[in-house]
């Protein structure tokens, strides 16, 4: 019995699979309906995003046979539509034509099922894909990715940000490329060298068929030439003149010039050879030394140099960032709303930007306002926000709206802290990086000293020139390795850079004589310039026998060890010069300082010396047009007239600064509005102290010897020559502890050159110092009994 009954079963299993199988003829059918339904998704999909907004009314009344829509499958194709494009997958939704049409397909032509499943897979992986990615780089138009690409963009922003969604969506790209496309980094190789081996080719079977070409007409060009040829009469241009006979051509007028082959093109060669042989020689001794020693490093000499820490710097201000005042905010759009409606302009969009100290408002007017007419508001806009000052700037370089920089009622001190340890410093790959605050939109601006070349800096009185000097010193100080970069500081004020004589030893460069690194006396600045032309002369001379173009290449190839010490090269590190009170420099020493100056300005920039004046105004009498002309890089502080900041920057806004470190960078194109980062006194102090206390060079680096021209030499030696006047002028000199010719010209009623030879004399005779410009000489003999016995000295 329990046999017959397994058997019973076995019998019955076929007869209910052979119940489950679908017949050919009802493949055929279904197949074509699913191929059908593909087409009427595909038609009414493609005809949503051009109907959609007409048939958005109707898809509540779908009912009504009265109501029809503009879609191509009428109220069947919006509804339908709205379903998968819209509440679905966007424009992603047409994958799923194209899998219905597939399935349809494989049962219309009865095809094995073994990849179908695989397929809608992959597809619905591409669907949701494209959905994610269309709803991110079109974020304003959900239409594109449909609400899943919406809504899963929004959850992944939530969580990860913008740079999350697009690392997931590239992860997905990487993920699609590998497992459906079997994309290798092997297969990709290979794919371009079979792009280029097929390239070669071509170009190979090219030349061969022009060679082919050439051959041909030189043979047909000897053909014709065996003929007799084709004579034109010159008058009548016609071919029936028979042409002359060999033997009637005369021979005395043919001449044949045979060219002479060029006997200098093996000797050329030789000698380009014969270079090319030394420098490989040279190469390899280098990649030898390199091999065995490795690179030059200029740091070993100070090997154990530590940088400074961010703790020596204090975090001034909110340490959570800017704060936002939404009542603020509100209030200044509204008052620039409503002031600009008064005046019977209307604004389409607007948009603020809140940075440290000033908020910037983007305005976009609406069509047929002109900008100038927004421009001229100004002071009127300024009025209604009851702000210190405004700017407009209209309009924004790159976009098309125009901005009104408001001043924030509670400003945020950017601490210089916050600044050098951002990313954008720290990771900055640049010569001599300079962090100076930060921007409008909070972000760290970091720009580099070598390319700028040089750096003007001017505004009035306590509005943050030497806190700025400070910030440029404080940046090179945490980025710039002792050996890389020297600085030569000229303070007239004597106080302001003092602070950083404890690091005279590491960082400084002076002349050979001088006791004191900071320059304050303005001889010594004249001979510091000049010294520095003298370097700058003597570093052109090494990059020309160097070979190279500038600072940059010459100390690579030195670090390579291409570049000979015995030929009298090394490492040279880059030249910082700062001047701090140009003008008072220039009021005192003129055409002096001038001249020095302007050569730096021009030509240094190559050589890796690089200058920053600070100035309270950049007159003409201050800085010349030839000195101006090479300082592109410009900030302007705070000023006091709209002049002042058009003689700074060649541009308004300077004047309508807030102060305390509110400054305007530019380096010849766009003016950027920053907030100067806060270096406190004692934090420079921190600085210099940890520095200095670390392990030095023997000496300051030492600026090659200049020997000043004086303006009154020992001409008039002898004794014999001297003015009938000159002890009686000595006296006065010595009486009044006062050396110049004009108080001579009073006292003796003598005329100019008369009295500029007696003090010629008297320099001579060492009664007084050498010229100082504008400045009067130094009495050398304290009194009338010292004079009695140096002139009885030269008697006897």
């Amino acid at each position: 019995m329990a046999k017959k009954k397994t058997t019973t079963t076995k019998k019955k299993t076929p007869t209910k699979k052979a119940s489950l199988k679908v017949s050919k003829k009802n493949k055929i059918i279904l197949g074509s309906l699913l191929i059908l339904f593909s087409m009427a998704l595909f038609f009414s999909f493609v005809s949503f995003y051009f109907t959609w907004q007409d048939d958005q009314s109707l898809l509540s009344e779908f009912a009504n046979r009265n109501e029809q829509a503009k879609n191509l499958l009428n109220k069947f194709g919006a509804s339908v539509s709205h379903f998968f494009v819209y509440k679905g997958f966007g424009v992603a939704s047409i994958i799923l034509t194209v899998l219905v049409c597939i399935t349809g397909l494989h049962l219309f032509l009865s095809l094995e099922k073994k990849g179908l499943l695989k397929k809608w897979i992959w597809g619905l992986v591409f669907m949701i894909w494209i959905s994610i990615a269309l709803g991110f780089l079109a974020d304003t138009k959900p239409l594109l990715g449909g609400l899943v690409g919406y809504e899963m963009n929004d959850f992944l922003r939530d969580y990860t940000g913008n740079i999350g969604v697009v690392l997931i969506l590239l992860f997905g790209l990487v993920f699609i490329l590998v497992r459906f496309f079997h994309f290798t980094p092997e297969g990709m190789a290979q794919f371009f060298r079979k792009k280029t081996s097929t390239l070669k080719s071509e170009l190979e079977s090219t030349t061969k068929e022009a060679s082919d070409t050439v051959r041909d007409v030189k043979e047909s060009i000897k053909k014709t030439e065996k003929e007799e040829p084709i004579v034109l009469d010159t008058y009548t241009h016609k071919k029936d003149i028979p042409p002359l006979k060999k033997e009637e051509i005369p021979l005395d007028d043919f001449e044949v010039t045979v060219p002479v082959e060029e006997e200098t093109t093996d000797e050329l060669s030789m000698e380009v050879e014969k270079i090319v042989e030394e420098q490989e020689e040279t190469d390899n001794i280098a990649d030898k030394l390199v091999e065995d020693f490795g690179e030059f490093d200029p740091t070993l000499e100070l090997g154990n140099y530590k940088f400074p820490t961010m703790e020596l710097l204090d975090q001034h201000g909110v340490t959570g960032g800017i704060t936002i005042n939404q009542e603020e905010l509100e209030e200044n759009k509204n008052k620039i709303v409503d002031t600009l409606k008064n005046y019977k302009i209307g604004i389409s969009q607007i948009k603020a930007t809140i940075g440290p100290t000033v908020t910037l408002y983007e305005i976009v007017p609406e069509a047929g306002v002109r900008i100038s007419k927004i421009k001229n508001l100004e002071d009127d806009i300024a009025l209604s926000l009851a702000a210190l000052g405004i700017r407009i700037i209209a309009p924004i370089p790159g976009k098309g709206t125009i901005g009104i920089e408001v001043p924030n009622k509670n400003a945020t001190i950017v601490s210089m802290r916050s600044v050098i340890a951002s990313s954008k410093f720290q990771k900055a790959e640049m010569e001599l990086p300079i962090a100076f605050g930060k921007t409008i939109s909070n972000e760290t601006f970091v720009v580099d000293l070598a390319k700028m070349p040089h750096l003007l800096m001017a505004g009035a009185t306590g509005q943050g020139k030497s806190v700025g000097l400070n910030a440029v010193l404080t940046s090179l100080l945490y980025k710039k390795h002792p050996a890389e970069v020297k600085f030569i500081l000229v303070d007239p004020k004597k106080v302001e850079l003092s602070i950083y004589n404890k690091i005279e030893r590491h960082f400084l460069a002076k002349l050979p004589d001088s006791e004191e690194a900071i320059i304050t006396d303005n001889a010594k600045v004249i001979n510091t310039l000049n010294s520095l032309c003298i370097e700058m002369d003597d570093r052109y001379e090494l990059l020309k026998h160097a070979q190279v173009r500038n600072l940059k290449e010459y100390n690579v190839k030195f670090k390579a060890r291409k570049l000979n010490p015995n030929d009298g090269h090394k490492f040279l590190p880059y030249i910082v010069l700062v001047i701090d009170e140009f003008a008072d420099l220039i009021m005192t020493a003129g055409k002096e300082v001038e001249t020095p100056i302007a050569r730096l300005a021009q030509l240094a920039r190559a050589i890796g010396i690089h200058l920053i004046i600070a100035t309270q105004r950049p007159s003409v009498n201050v800085i010349t047009g030839i000195i101006k002309a090479n300082f592109p890089a410009r900030i302007a502080f705070r000023v006091t007239s709209k002049i002042d900041s058009r003689t700074i920057l060649d541009a308004q806004g300077a004047d309508q600064l807030i102060g305390r470190g509110d400054m305007l960078y530019t380096q010849g194109n766009d003016v950027t509005r920053i907030q100067c980062a806060f270096v406190d006194t004692p934090e420079v102090a921190k600085i210099t102290e940890y520095i200095g206390s670390q392990r030095a060079y023997p000496n300051a680096h030492e600026l090659p010897e200049y020997s000043g021209e004086d303006s009154g030499t020992s001409i008039d030696v002898d004794i014999a020559d001297r003015d009938a006047l000159f002890r009686d002028a000595a006296e006065v000199i010595v009486t009044a502890q006062q050396g110049s010719a004009s108080l001579i010209q009073r006292k003796m009623k003598l005329g100019y050159n008369r009295a500029g030879r007696i003090v010629d004399q008297l320099e001579a005779a060492g009664i007084v110092g050498p010229f100082e410009g504008s400045k009067a000489r130094q009495v050398l003999v304290p009194d009338l009994v010292a004079l009695d016995q140096l002139l009885s000295n030269e008697r006897s």
